[in-house]
């Protein structure tokens, strides 16, 4: 298991600063992470910082509430696509969800998908505020409105990610074919990584992923000496 290639990088403290992405972008060059997941304004940086590599840039849209307009939604992501991210980790406005607007959450993910096209789009249900009868609802909104991936938290909320929530997003995914989930929220081990992963995560956001991959290699290396 390449356990590097599952990984988003993520930074996305209000308090990043430029050398801060900087040494995000060094650390995943350095690792071949999957992508770094940052706040918009940095995506220009990332983008020259990463050139040359496949480590795909992400950022994240109406983030952390989810509870902007589509409108703003929506200019968000014209933004991050004129400045090249590839990926966009969105938040579905779970206070509509929650009052059985399903539409309303259906017609903002369908908006931004269709905006998005051939760039990925992942869309955070934010789990630890759901019911599991509302994880269903939100995983098949978020799939039929075109999702690439549903995501389980921005780690920002209550709750974090688990294996259990995994397979029941995985149970209500496997009938779309190609919509991965990412798994997110309080993933700090080696073996919080694998856990996810087992239960069906096809890519980890953390912002442990230096660490995860030093004990991975030290795992490794023991393994070796044995």
């Amino acid at each position: 298991m390449k356990i590097n290639k599952y990984i988003d990088h993520t930074l996305l403290k209000a308090s990043t600063t430029k050398y801060d992405i900087e040494k995000l972008c060094k650390e995943a060059r350095e690792w071949d992470f999957a992508s770094v997941c940052i706040l918009p304004q940095f995506v220009p940086l990332a983008k020259e910082l990463l050139a040359g590599t496949d480590t795909k840039v992400g950022t994240v849209i109406g983030f952390p509430l989810g509870a902007v307009s589509s409108a703003i939604k929506i200019a968000e992501t014209w933004e991050a696509l004129e400045n090249g991210c590839d990926e966009l980790d969105m938040v579905i406005n779970v206070g509509a969800l929650k009052e059985g607007r399903a539409d309303y959450v259906y017609n903002e993910i369908f908006e931004i998908s269709n905006i998005v096209k051939d760039r990925t789009l992942k869309v955070i249900i934010e789990t630890g505020l759901l019911t599991d009868y509302e994880k269903i609802i939100a995983t098949k909104i978020a799939c039929d409105g075109g999702a690439d991936f549903v995501k389980t938290c921005t780690g920002f909320s209550e709750g974090k990610a688990t294996p259990e929530d995994v397979m029941l997003i995985k149970s209500n995914t496997d009938m779309y074919i190609g919509v991965g989930i990412k798994a997110s929220g309080g993933i700090r081990t080696y073996h919080d990584a694998v856990a996810l992963i087992e239960a069906g995560a096809t890519r980890i956001g953390t912002s442990s992923g230096v660490k995860i991959m030093q004990e991975y290699k030290k795992m490794q290396e023991n393994q070796n000496l044995q």
